[in-house]
Protein backbone atom coordinates (compact mmCIF):
# COMPACT_ATOMS: atom_id res chain seq x y z
CA UNK A 1 0.00 0.00 0.00
CA UNK A 2 1.37 3.35 -1.03
CA UNK A 3 0.19 7.12 -0.69
CA UNK A 4 -1.68 8.44 -3.44
CA UNK A 5 -0.43 11.86 -5.32
CA UNK A 6 -3.28 11.77 -7.45
CA UNK A 7 -6.78 12.46 -6.59
CA UNK A 8 -8.73 11.10 -4.85
CA UNK A 9 -6.16 11.47 -2.07
CA UNK A 10 -6.24 8.82 0.55
CA UNK A 11 -6.99 11.26 3.25
CA UNK A 12 -9.84 13.82 1.42
CA UNK A 13 -13.25 15.61 2.39
CA UNK A 14 -16.13 16.20 0.42
CA UNK A 15 -16.20 19.45 -0.19
CA UNK A 16 -18.17 22.57 2.03
CA UNK A 17 -17.26 23.73 5.25
CA UNK A 18 -19.19 25.42 7.64
CA UNK A 19 -19.02 29.23 6.66
CA UNK A 20 -17.33 31.44 9.50
CA UNK A 21 -19.70 34.07 11.39
CA UNK A 22 -18.06 37.04 9.41
CA UNK A 23 -19.28 35.26 6.20
CA UNK A 24 -22.96 35.11 7.74
CA UNK A 25 -23.06 38.30 8.92
CA UNK A 26 -21.67 39.94 5.24
CA UNK A 27 -24.36 37.82 3.59
CA UNK A 28 -26.72 39.35 5.80
CA UNK A 29 -25.40 42.58 5.38
CA UNK A 30 -25.41 42.10 1.09
CA UNK A 31 -29.43 40.83 1.60
CA UNK A 32 -30.65 44.00 3.36
CA UNK A 33 -28.50 46.40 0.76
CA UNK A 34 -26.32 47.59 3.75
CA UNK A 35 -23.27 46.25 1.64
CA UNK A 36 -22.71 46.21 -2.47
CA UNK A 37 -21.49 43.04 -3.75
CA UNK A 38 -17.68 43.85 -4.53
CA UNK A 39 -17.74 44.32 -0.39
CA UNK A 40 -18.69 40.65 0.07
CA UNK A 41 -16.60 39.50 -2.49
CA UNK A 42 -14.03 40.72 -0.66
CA UNK A 43 -15.71 38.75 3.15
CA UNK A 44 -16.59 35.93 0.58
CA UNK A 45 -12.22 35.69 -0.14
CA UNK A 46 -10.79 36.53 3.08
CA UNK A 47 -13.11 33.75 4.01
CA UNK A 48 -11.87 31.60 1.64
CA UNK A 49 -8.33 32.18 2.06
CA UNK A 50 -8.66 31.64 5.93
CA UNK A 51 -10.45 28.19 4.75
CA UNK A 52 -7.57 27.04 2.32
CA UNK A 53 -5.63 27.33 5.44
CA UNK A 54 -7.35 25.36 7.48
CA UNK A 55 -7.51 22.30 4.82
CA UNK A 56 -3.84 22.86 4.31
CA UNK A 57 -2.97 22.93 8.03
CA UNK A 58 -4.64 19.44 8.70
CA UNK A 59 -2.83 17.93 6.20
CA UNK A 60 -5.22 17.40 3.07
CA UNK A 61 -3.81 17.01 0.05
CA UNK A 62 -6.42 18.82 -1.86
CA UNK A 63 -8.37 22.01 -1.02
CA UNK A 64 -11.79 23.36 -2.02
CA UNK A 65 -13.29 26.84 -1.38
CA UNK A 66 -15.90 25.33 1.11
CA UNK A 67 -18.31 26.33 -1.09
CA UNK A 68 -18.44 29.67 0.59
CA UNK A 69 -19.69 31.75 -2.71
CA UNK A 70 -23.18 29.57 -2.58
CA UNK A 71 -26.21 29.27 -0.14
CA UNK A 72 -26.94 25.73 -1.62
CA UNK A 73 -24.71 23.12 -2.97
CA UNK A 74 -26.66 22.44 -6.15
CA UNK A 75 -28.64 25.28 -6.56
CA UNK A 76 -26.88 28.13 -7.29
CA UNK A 77 -25.30 25.97 -10.03
CA UNK A 78 -28.19 24.58 -11.48
CA UNK A 79 -30.43 28.27 -11.66
CA UNK A 80 -27.03 29.51 -13.99
CA UNK A 81 -28.02 26.26 -16.81
CA UNK A 82 -29.20 28.38 -19.86
CA UNK A 83 -33.15 27.31 -20.02
CA UNK A 84 -33.50 26.42 -16.22
CA UNK A 85 -35.17 29.06 -13.80
CA UNK A 86 -36.52 29.25 -10.00
CA UNK A 87 -39.89 27.67 -9.68
CA UNK A 88 -42.86 29.72 -8.04
CA UNK A 89 -43.67 26.03 -7.08
CA UNK A 90 -41.79 25.10 -3.97
CA UNK A 91 -40.40 21.46 -2.99
CA UNK A 92 -41.34 19.91 0.21
CA UNK A 93 -38.93 17.44 1.49
CA UNK A 94 -38.90 15.92 5.35
CA UNK A 95 -35.60 15.86 6.76
CA UNK A 96 -35.13 13.13 9.62
CA UNK A 97 -32.75 13.60 12.72
CA UNK A 98 -32.29 12.16 16.42
CA UNK A 99 -34.34 14.84 17.49
CA UNK A 100 -37.60 14.28 15.22
CA UNK A 101 -38.19 15.71 11.77
CA UNK A 102 -37.62 19.42 10.03
CA UNK A 103 -39.15 20.37 6.67
CA UNK A 104 -37.61 22.50 4.14
CA UNK A 105 -39.29 24.20 1.20
CA UNK A 106 -36.68 25.57 -1.17
CA UNK A 107 -37.61 27.11 -4.27
CA UNK A 108 -38.50 24.10 -7.52
CA UNK A 109 -36.92 24.80 -10.81
CA UNK A 110 -38.62 25.12 -14.53
CA UNK A 111 -36.93 23.65 -17.62
CA UNK A 112 -39.07 26.84 -19.83
CA UNK A 113 -36.46 26.92 -22.82
CA UNK A 114 -33.89 24.30 -24.45
CA UNK A 115 -30.87 23.20 -21.54
CA UNK A 116 -27.53 24.76 -22.81
CA UNK A 117 -24.38 26.61 -20.76
CA UNK A 118 -23.55 29.79 -21.23
CA UNK A 119 -20.06 30.17 -20.29
CA UNK A 120 -17.89 28.56 -17.30
CA UNK A 121 -20.25 28.04 -14.16
CA UNK A 122 -18.16 28.71 -10.68
CA UNK A 123 -15.68 29.41 -13.35
CA UNK A 124 -14.34 32.58 -11.08
CA UNK A 125 -14.99 30.71 -8.46
CA UNK A 126 -12.22 28.17 -9.34
CA UNK A 127 -9.66 30.57 -10.89
CA UNK A 128 -9.38 32.62 -7.30
CA UNK A 129 -9.13 29.06 -5.60
CA UNK A 130 -6.41 27.69 -7.66
CA UNK A 131 -4.78 31.22 -7.11
CA UNK A 132 -4.26 30.90 -3.17
CA UNK A 133 -3.15 27.34 -2.73
CA UNK A 134 0.50 26.16 -3.13
CA UNK A 135 2.04 23.70 -5.04
CA UNK A 136 1.73 20.76 -2.60
CA UNK A 137 -2.48 21.67 -2.50
CA UNK A 138 -4.62 20.13 -5.64
CA UNK A 139 -7.68 22.73 -5.91
CA UNK A 140 -10.57 20.76 -6.07
CA UNK A 141 -14.02 22.14 -7.52
CA UNK A 142 -17.37 20.53 -6.79
CA UNK A 143 -20.50 20.52 -8.80
CA UNK A 144 -23.91 19.23 -8.91
CA UNK A 145 -24.59 16.39 -11.20
CA UNK A 146 -27.05 16.33 -13.98
CA UNK A 147 -28.91 14.13 -12.62
CA UNK A 148 -30.26 16.51 -9.84
CA UNK A 149 -32.15 18.71 -12.39
CA UNK A 150 -34.69 15.96 -13.25
CA UNK A 151 -34.89 14.91 -9.45
CA UNK A 152 -35.44 18.37 -8.59
CA UNK A 153 -39.00 18.47 -10.25
CA UNK A 154 -39.79 15.51 -12.51
CA UNK A 155 -41.53 15.40 -15.96
CA UNK A 156 -43.83 17.83 -14.65
CA UNK A 157 -41.06 20.85 -14.15
CA UNK A 158 -39.54 19.65 -18.02
CA UNK A 159 -42.21 21.80 -20.37
CA UNK A 160 -43.69 19.31 -22.59
CA UNK A 161 -43.59 22.30 -25.39
CA UNK A 162 -40.00 22.63 -25.25
CA UNK A 163 -39.18 18.73 -24.32
CA UNK A 164 -41.99 17.22 -25.37
CA UNK A 165 -39.68 13.65 -25.56
CA UNK A 166 -37.18 12.97 -22.36
CA UNK A 167 -34.43 11.68 -24.45
CA UNK A 168 -33.90 15.15 -25.90
CA UNK A 169 -33.93 16.85 -22.77
CA UNK A 170 -31.06 15.02 -21.32
CA UNK A 171 -29.13 14.80 -24.34
CA UNK A 172 -28.75 18.47 -24.09
CA UNK A 173 -28.18 18.25 -20.03
CA UNK A 174 -25.40 15.93 -21.15
CA UNK A 175 -24.16 18.41 -23.46
CA UNK A 176 -24.38 21.31 -21.27
CA UNK A 177 -22.37 19.47 -18.71
CA UNK A 178 -19.60 18.34 -21.08
CA UNK A 179 -19.46 21.86 -22.18
CA UNK A 180 -18.80 22.43 -18.54
CA UNK A 181 -16.47 20.10 -17.72
CA UNK A 182 -14.30 20.70 -20.57
CA UNK A 183 -14.56 24.85 -19.29
CA UNK A 184 -13.06 23.57 -16.29
CA UNK A 185 -10.35 21.98 -17.76
CA UNK A 186 -9.72 25.01 -19.60
CA UNK A 187 -8.86 26.70 -16.38
CA UNK A 188 -6.49 24.04 -15.06
CA UNK A 189 -8.85 22.19 -12.85
CA UNK A 190 -7.45 18.54 -12.62
CA UNK A 191 -10.07 17.68 -9.95
CA UNK A 192 -13.84 17.75 -10.38
CA UNK A 193 -16.29 16.40 -8.04
CA UNK A 194 -19.62 15.53 -9.30
CA UNK A 195 -22.11 15.39 -6.04
CA UNK A 196 -25.24 12.84 -7.02
CA UNK A 197 -27.71 12.20 -3.96
CA UNK A 198 -30.28 10.42 -6.77
CA UNK A 199 -27.97 7.20 -7.12
CA UNK A 200 -28.24 6.93 -2.92
CA UNK A 201 -31.59 7.90 -2.15
CA UNK A 202 -33.09 5.57 -5.22
CA UNK A 203 -31.40 2.80 -2.61
CA UNK A 204 -34.63 3.70 -1.11
CA UNK A 205 -37.95 1.95 -1.73
CA UNK A 206 -39.82 5.29 -0.81
CA UNK A 207 -37.32 7.33 -2.87
CA UNK A 208 -38.44 5.08 -5.58
CA UNK A 209 -41.74 5.85 -5.40
CA UNK A 210 -41.55 9.55 -5.13
CA UNK A 211 -39.51 9.03 -8.58
CA UNK A 212 -42.83 6.94 -9.48
CA UNK A 213 -45.05 10.11 -8.83
CA UNK A 214 -43.01 12.27 -10.93
CA UNK A 215 -43.27 10.39 -13.88
CA UNK A 216 -39.83 8.22 -14.11
CA UNK A 217 -39.46 4.91 -14.41
CA UNK A 218 -38.13 3.76 -10.18
CA UNK A 219 -36.81 0.62 -11.44
CA UNK A 220 -34.42 2.34 -13.96
CA UNK A 221 -33.78 5.69 -13.11
CA UNK A 222 -30.59 5.38 -11.89
CA UNK A 223 -29.65 3.47 -15.09
CA UNK A 224 -30.75 6.78 -17.21
CA UNK A 225 -28.76 9.15 -14.54
CA UNK A 226 -25.56 6.76 -15.13
CA UNK A 227 -26.17 6.99 -19.24
CA UNK A 228 -26.46 10.71 -18.77
CA UNK A 229 -23.40 10.92 -16.48
CA UNK A 230 -21.29 9.18 -19.15
CA UNK A 231 -22.66 11.03 -21.70
CA UNK A 232 -21.23 14.34 -20.02
CA UNK A 233 -18.14 12.56 -19.50
CA UNK A 234 -17.46 11.04 -23.02
CA UNK A 235 -14.82 13.50 -23.83
CA UNK A 236 -13.92 14.04 -20.56
CA UNK A 237 -10.30 16.27 -20.70
CA UNK A 238 -6.97 14.21 -20.24
CA UNK A 239 -5.63 14.58 -16.45
CA UNK A 240 -8.60 15.50 -14.92
CA UNK A 241 -9.54 13.19 -12.15
CA UNK A 242 -13.33 12.91 -12.19
CA UNK A 243 -14.92 11.49 -9.23
CA UNK A 244 -18.90 11.12 -7.84
CA UNK A 245 -20.11 11.92 -4.03
CA UNK A 246 -23.50 9.99 -2.83
CA UNK A 247 -25.45 10.61 0.02
CA UNK A 248 -28.91 10.57 1.45
CA UNK A 249 -29.33 14.20 2.21
CA UNK A 250 -27.33 16.59 4.30
CA UNK A 251 -29.43 19.52 5.81
CA UNK A 252 -28.35 20.95 9.34
CA UNK A 253 -27.47 17.69 10.68
CA UNK A 254 -30.60 15.74 9.22
CA UNK A 255 -30.73 12.95 6.27
CA UNK A 256 -33.73 12.05 4.08
CA UNK A 257 -33.13 8.71 2.41
CA UNK A 258 -31.73 5.13 4.04
CA UNK A 259 -30.42 2.38 2.90
CA UNK A 260 -27.85 0.47 1.50
CA UNK A 261 -25.86 0.71 -1.98
CA UNK A 262 -27.92 -2.99 -2.96
CA UNK A 263 -30.05 -1.59 -5.48
CA UNK A 264 -27.73 0.66 -7.85
CA UNK A 265 -24.39 -0.86 -7.05
CA UNK A 266 -23.73 -3.16 -10.17
CA UNK A 267 -24.65 -0.38 -12.56
CA UNK A 268 -23.13 2.29 -10.22
CA UNK A 269 -19.75 0.74 -10.17
CA UNK A 270 -19.35 -1.06 -13.39
CA UNK A 271 -20.86 1.23 -15.84
CA UNK A 272 -20.43 4.89 -14.36
CA UNK A 273 -17.37 5.94 -15.91
CA UNK A 274 -16.17 8.28 -13.28
CA UNK A 275 -12.54 7.95 -11.39
CA UNK A 276 -13.61 7.27 -7.56
CA UNK A 277 -16.58 7.26 -5.21
CA UNK A 278 -17.43 9.27 -2.17
CA UNK A 279 -19.75 7.18 -0.21
CA UNK A 280 -21.36 8.20 2.69
CA UNK A 281 -21.03 4.99 5.25
CA UNK A 282 -20.99 6.45 8.46
CA UNK A 283 -24.28 4.61 10.54
CA UNK A 284 -26.43 2.03 9.73
CA UNK A 285 -28.66 4.19 7.12
CA UNK A 286 -25.84 3.03 4.34
CA UNK A 287 -25.72 -0.53 4.74
CA UNK A 288 -22.74 -2.49 5.10
CA UNK A 289 -19.57 -3.05 2.87
CA UNK A 290 -20.96 -5.80 0.72
CA UNK A 291 -21.99 -3.72 -2.14
CA UNK A 292 -18.27 -2.81 -2.74
CA UNK A 293 -17.51 -6.18 -4.00
CA UNK A 294 -18.65 -4.39 -7.46
CA UNK A 295 -16.28 -2.11 -7.43
CA UNK A 296 -13.68 -3.38 -10.26
CA UNK A 297 -9.53 -2.79 -10.53
CA UNK A 298 -8.80 0.51 -11.52
CA UNK A 299 -10.83 2.59 -9.43
CA UNK A 300 -11.19 3.98 -5.92
CA UNK A 301 -13.44 4.39 -3.06
CA UNK A 302 -13.15 7.27 -0.40
CA UNK A 303 -15.23 5.54 2.65
CA UNK A 304 -16.77 8.35 4.28
CA UNK A 305 -16.58 6.92 7.84
CA UNK A 306 -17.00 10.25 9.81
CA UNK A 307 -19.80 12.24 10.32
CA UNK A 308 -20.00 15.11 9.23
CA UNK A 309 -23.84 15.65 11.27
CA UNK A 310 -22.27 15.41 14.81
CA UNK A 311 -18.80 17.00 16.61
CA UNK A 312 -18.04 13.63 18.82
CA UNK A 313 -14.89 12.92 17.16
CA UNK A 314 -14.45 9.28 15.72
CA UNK A 315 -11.37 7.40 17.08
CA UNK A 316 -8.51 6.18 15.15
CA UNK A 317 -9.06 2.41 16.43
CA UNK A 318 -12.97 2.30 15.12
CA UNK A 319 -11.46 3.84 11.75
CA UNK A 320 -9.07 1.29 11.15
CA UNK A 321 -11.53 -1.12 12.31
CA UNK A 322 -14.09 0.04 9.51
CA UNK A 323 -11.63 0.13 6.54
CA UNK A 324 -10.42 -3.26 7.67
CA UNK A 325 -13.82 -4.11 7.31
CA UNK A 326 -14.09 -2.82 3.97
CA UNK A 327 -11.31 -4.01 2.74
CA UNK A 328 -13.04 -7.98 2.58
CA UNK A 329 -15.08 -6.51 -0.18
CA UNK A 330 -12.22 -4.60 -2.04
CA UNK A 331 -8.74 -4.21 -2.10
CA UNK A 332 -8.00 -1.48 0.36
CA UNK A 333 -5.64 -0.53 -2.20
CA UNK A 334 -8.50 0.74 -3.97
CA UNK A 335 -9.69 2.88 -0.44
CA UNK A 336 -9.75 5.93 0.67
CA UNK A 337 -10.77 7.86 3.95
CA UNK A 338 -13.51 11.05 4.22
CA UNK A 339 -16.20 12.35 6.37
CA UNK A 340 -19.44 11.26 5.13
CA UNK A 341 -20.22 14.73 3.48
CA UNK A 342 -19.87 17.96 3.31
CA UNK A 343 -19.75 19.87 6.45
CA UNK A 344 -21.74 22.66 5.24
CA UNK A 345 -24.37 21.66 2.22
CA UNK A 346 -26.57 24.85 2.49
CA UNK A 347 -25.19 27.92 4.50
CA UNK A 348 -26.98 27.08 7.17
CA UNK A 349 -24.40 24.47 8.48
CA UNK A 350 -24.58 21.29 10.38
CA UNK A 351 -24.49 21.13 14.01
CA UNK A 352 -20.76 20.79 15.21
CA UNK A 353 -17.90 23.65 15.84
CA UNK A 354 -16.05 24.98 13.75
CA UNK A 355 -12.67 23.39 16.18
CA UNK A 356 -14.94 20.02 15.84
CA UNK A 357 -14.61 20.08 11.70
CA UNK A 358 -11.26 20.86 12.38
CA UNK A 359 -10.51 18.14 14.89
CA UNK A 360 -12.57 15.58 12.31
CA UNK A 361 -10.45 16.77 9.58
CA UNK A 362 -7.16 15.87 11.44
CA UNK A 363 -8.03 12.43 12.48
CA UNK A 364 -8.85 11.23 8.90
CA UNK A 365 -5.54 12.65 7.86
CA UNK A 366 -4.35 10.64 11.05
CA UNK A 367 -5.49 7.79 10.60
CA UNK A 368 -5.11 7.65 6.70
CA UNK A 369 -1.48 8.15 7.40
CA UNK A 370 -1.84 4.92 9.79
CA UNK A 371 -3.13 2.40 7.16
CA UNK A 372 -1.63 3.23 3.90
CA UNK A 373 1.44 5.02 5.03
Amino acid sequence: MTPRTTPPFRADHVGSLLRPAKLHEAREKFANGAIDADELRAVEDESIRGVVELQRAAGLRSATDGEFRRASWHMDFIYQLHGIRKSDRKLHVKFHNAAGDLDWSPAGLEVHDKIGLDGVIFGRHFEYLKSIVDSRITPKQTIPSPSMVYYRGGRSAVSESVYPELEEFYADLAAAYAKEIAGMASLGCTYLQLDDTSLAYLNDPEQRALVASMGGDPGNQHVRNIKTLNAALADKPAGMTVTTHLCRGNFRSSWVAQGGYDFVADALFNELTVDGYFLEFDDERSGGFEPLRFVPKGKYVVLGLVTTKRGELESVDSLRQRIDAASKYVDIDQLCLSPQCGFSSTEEGNDLTEDQQKAKLERIVETAALVWG
